[in-house]
């Protein structure tokens, strides 16, 4: 039987796994995006269910940001591993400068809070728990402090003090931002598998093994054991690998990789969680995938796939709770939004703050994971002061986002369309409506947003088109994925006039 790459479609990146009896757990980076570390669950590797978050309170996930102008603080490159019966997760939060890890009983929670690793001058820090009762703590140094390599210390996982001075172990084969460790032990030998190339086009999986857990590390030969770069494979930029080990004996590898859009080199899902298998050389070295590339399909021993994915293609608000799949863009803030003041619907009131600003504000989105899909939501909203705004936006960073937002402006309603890139944004279109009710749709393509608006009972109308290349990581920047959010705010004084949504729908094609 096959499956098809990606495993975890859209914005989820460095993926980190741990198995359980029959059971796979895996994480992956959330950066401001809140709550904090999608967490999944599958019991074939092949389908996975987001169970919930590992960082669901503010305490745990500060996200007010300290520079003001980079994008994509936050999580970075989560690690998950079980032990003596509890569940560890450990990472680090860029936008406060701090590694910290938190544990569970339960994979679906509640998970404590933070411990933080003093004096740590790393990040993508990883946990391995060694037969002898040991547990060390690797990194990647920061840069430009002390060598720049992979570190390791001993650490007592029960205060989160760490035990010893940390060594520089590997700096890997030469290939830039050596970083996103993972230390193994496998037939009595400690392996070492690293990143390499940064999270771009050079991506690569390099590894080394010793005897000793903190070396000497002899370099595999034959690295890279996983890269696509200089080839036209659909899948690039992969890297960041953890490995796991099935019930069966078969070995497989989860990573991160960008699907571009055809004919160019620019991708807007954001870094997707991928699975290859993995086999094991005479010498002793893991070969992941087709000989050292990524494919889009492989086989799969059919024992394994077993756990329909069941996907979600309509919100519609009935619950008391949003599921897994919604974000806010950094901690919320309080009172901007409700599922209970009007039941079945999205409330969100509108704060100062804009799309446009590094402050939090009513922002509620899921990320896009299909290059062809069609979202639509009905929004019911009677702006009366100047100003007040609320619509669906798709949205990658403050900088570099589209939305179609019904408004009030020199006292009319309206309904625009507003591209902003960069330093440049511009409304293109507004058209006058005074019903109470609008439904907003979005079509995309793999080059392209359409924006629409009708009424419940109305036509559709087509308001404008926003080209999905302004919207790629290589020309927004950061490390994120393209979301589609329901917003509203006041731009530049709370809202007066609560906006609510009665649902999101989100139809896509399969094949993309």
């Amino acid at each position: 039987m096959k499956y098809t790459n990606p495993v975890i479609s859209g914005f989820h990146p460095d993926p980190s796994i741990c198995k359980i009896g029959e059971d796979f757990y895996l994480v992956t980076s959330s950066f401001e995006y809140f709550p904090g570390i999608p967490l999944f669950h599958s019991t074939d590797l092949v389908y996975w269910n987001q169970i919930g978050h590992v960082l669901t309170r503010e305490s745990q996930l500060p996200l007010t940001r300290e520079h003001s102008f980079v994008p994509s603080q936050g999580i970075y490159a989560p690690t998950i591993r079980h032990h003596n019966g509890r569940f560890y997760v450990i990472t680090t939060n860029i936008t406060i400068r701090k590694s910290f890890y938190v544990w569970s009983d339960n994979p679906e929670g509640p998970w404590s809070e933070p411990i933080f690793l003093e004096g740590l001058m790393g990040y993508d820090p990883s946990l391995f728990f060694d037969e002898d009762g040991k547990v060390y703590l690797t990194y990647a140094s920061f840069p430009g402090v002390g060598p720049e390599g992979i570190l390791q210390a001993e650490i007592d996982i029960e205060s989160g003090k760490i035990l010893s001075e940390s060594q520089l172990i590997w700096e890997g084969t030469g290939g830039c931002s050596p970083e996103g460790p993972h230390l193994y032990k496998v037939n009595n030998w400690y392996y070492l598998m690293i990143a390499e190339g940064g999270t771009e086009n050079g991506h690569m999986v390099t590894i080394a093994k010793s005897e000793n857990p903190y070396g000497p590390f002899e370099s595999n030969p034959y690295n890279p054991i996983l890269s696509n770069r200089s080839t036209k494979l659909p899948i690039q930029a992969t890297g960041h690998a953890d490995l796991v080990q099935a019930t069966d004996g078969s070995w497989w590898a989860v990573f991160l990789g960008i699907r571009p859009v055809k004919s160019t080199k620019l991708h807007h899902l954001g870094r997707e969680t991928n699975l290859a298998p993995v086999q094991w050389s005479e010498q002793g070295w893991p070969v992941i995938g087709s000989n050292g590339r990524a494919d889009m399909e492989y086989d799969i021993n059919s024992t394994l796939l077993n756990n329909p994915f069941l996907w979600e293609e309509k919100a519609d608000f009935n619950d008391v709770s949003l599921s897994p799949v919604w974000n806010f863009y950094r901690n919320p803030p309080s009172g901007s939004w409700s599922l209970t003041d009007k039941p079945g619907f999205l409330t969100l009131y509108g704060q100062a703050s804009t799309l446009n600003d590094t402050e939090s504000l009513a922002f509620v989105g899921r990320r896009q994971q299909h290059f062809n899909c069609d979202v639509s939501t009905l929004l019911d909203f009677t702006p009366s002061e100047e100003g007040e705004e609320a619509g669906l936006t798709v949205f990658m960073n403050e900088n570099f986002h589209y939305e179609i937002a019904k408004t009030v402006q020199q006292g009319k309603s309206l309904i625009l369309f507003r591209r902003r890139v960069g330093s440049m944004w511009k409304v293109e279109r507004e058209i006058e409506y005074d019903q109470p009710t609008v439904i907003f749709g979005i079509k995309s393509t793999d080059k392209s947003f359409s924006f629409s608006f009708a009424t419940a009972v109305g036509e559709e109308e087509v308001i404008g088109v926003g080209e999905t290349s302004f919207l790629s990581s290589q020309i927004a920047g950061g490390f994120t994925g393209v979301y589609f959010a329901l917003y509203a705010t006041g731009n530049g004084k709370p809202s007066t006039t609560p906006a609510h949504f009665d649902y999101l729908n989100y139809i896509f094609d399969d094949h993309s």
